[in-house]
């Protein structure tokens, strides 16, 4: 595991159960400006087997990523912590957003 993929790992687990927090900001809190892209691939690879937060992890504009079944488990898994999803798939962000400080 390279630092950068355990700085990324740190900055999910650092996301509290009920908020809710976007890729660009899992890689600004890891050190990783333009890591976005690398934040979806660890957490692709490595949520399951080290057990990341994956589903409290959406995009920018507060819209849950995923598509098909995952997009329901991802809603039933922030639901179940207390997140309101709107449709089509929304989260508000003011509400439920959280920002890793850097370096978490």
């Amino acid at each position: 595991m390279t630092e950068a993929t355990g700085r990324i790992m740190e900055a999910l687990r650092a996301v509290p159960r009920g908020k809710v927090s976007c890729y660009r900001d899992i890689a600004l809190a890891a050190g990783l400006p333009r890591g976005a892209r690398q934040v979806v691939r660890v957490l692709h690879s490595m949520a399951e087997k080290y057990r990341l937060p994956w589903h409290r992890i959406i995009r920018a504009d507060g819209r849950i990523a995923l598509e098909g079944p995952g997009r329901e488990l991802q809603i039933a898994l922030l639901r179940a912590e207390g997140v309101r999803v709107f449709k089509p798939g929304r989260v508000d962000l003011e509400r439920y957003g959280f920002k890793a400080p850097a370096g978490s």
